[in-house]
């Protein structure tokens, strides 16, 4: 088991320290966080242990899980790297491309590990079509939300839009020719909805939709390609699965089959997966603990959260 410790106790803070405790990987040694009056109370209502300073956390752990606002990241993993200390650190990786790029640096240099929080990569609905998914061409995203205080003091694309980013870059395995984008800031000074299109060198095209200021949450992604259509729910964890194959000489009764002008016959047929139930939360941290101990390159590596970052910033620079 892995000692380690959580920086942050706010509200994902509080849900990482849970499931860390409850983890057979992790030996979950204690957290610190800046409001000293809030980390006491989490100690007394929870019973983990609160440290007074970062620097007296992360020398008594082997893995600094970083779950403090995106603004610290940079300092955070700088301090647990150079001791020489695997780090976690939820998306988006860092405040600037500097300053992952850094962070990247210092991790090769120190020979420790390091994951981004990602987490859309372990939902089950995803995980049970991902490999499904080859060379789409066109894919449509949408991430709505309702209004919520928290998360505003940063545009929309870092909040909610790098999820889909992320999960994009994954799947298209191509370069990015060009990136438009336009946002409106309704309630917050950056903005709360936006929309972007990224088209590769490849063909593909993305197009991504996300508002914080929605009456309905939504998570859904859908991936087109030849002879499939793919769909995502991240929200329900639900998915599916609808491909064209030739067609029979002689379709049964309930076969459904289509006829294009050249009188070319496909059929259409579902193939939806069963979707197993598991904690993505859990899962990326316990993957995490699997690369460290098995020295395997992580699920969601530094270089992928830089890059997510590094799209997400040249969308908002569009506005």
């Amino acid at each position: 088991m892995l000692n380690v410790g959580v920086l942050g106790a706010g509200h994902l803070g509080k849900i990482h320290l849970r499931l860390l405790q409850q983890s057979e990987k992790y030996n979950l040694v204690g957290f610190y966080d800046a409001d000293d009056t809030h980390g006491k109370k989490i100690e007394a209502e929870f019973g983990y242990k609160f440290f007074n300073s970062i620097e007296t956390l992360i020398d008594a752990v082997d893995v600094v899980d970083i779950v403090t606002p995106t603004l610290s990241h940079y300092e955070c993993a700088k301090q647990a790297v150079i001791k020489g200390k695997h780090i976690f650190v939820e998306k988006p990786i860092t405040n600037t491309v500097e300053e992952a790029e850094e962070i990247r640096a210092l991790v090769a240099l120190h020979n420790v590990k390091g994951q981004v929080g990602h987490v859309e990569r372990f939902n089950p609905a995803y995980l049970a079509v991902k490999d499904e998914v080859k060379s789409p061409m066109f894919i449509e995203s949408h991430r709505l939300a309702e209004f919520n205080p928290r998360g505003t003091d940063v545009p929309v694309v870092l909040d909610l839009m790098i999820h889909d980013i992320d999960i994009i870059l994954s799947t298209v395995n191509s370069k990015i020719k060009h990136i438009s984008a336009s946002g409106v800031a309704v309630i917050s000074d950056t903005p709360d909805i936006a929309n972007a299109r990224i088209e590769f060198t490849n063909g593909c095209v993305a197009n991504l939709t996300a508002s914080r200021i929605s009456l309905k949450k939504m998570r859904k992604i859908r991936f087109f390609q030849k002879d499939a259509y793919i769909s995502v729910d991240f929200l329900t964890k639900q998915c599916e699965v609808v491909k064209m194959k030739d067609a029979p000489e002689n379709p049964g009764d309930f076969d459904m089959v289509l006829e294009n002008a050249e009188g070319v016959k496909k059929q259409i047929y579902f193939d939806n997966p069963p979707i197993p139930e598991n904690n993505s939360i859990l899962d990326e941290l316990e993957s995490f603990a699997d690369a460290i101990n098995n020295n395997t390159k992580p699920a969601v590596t530094l270089h992928d959260g830089t890059e997510a970052l590094r799209v997400a910033n040249q969308i908002i620079n569009c506005f």
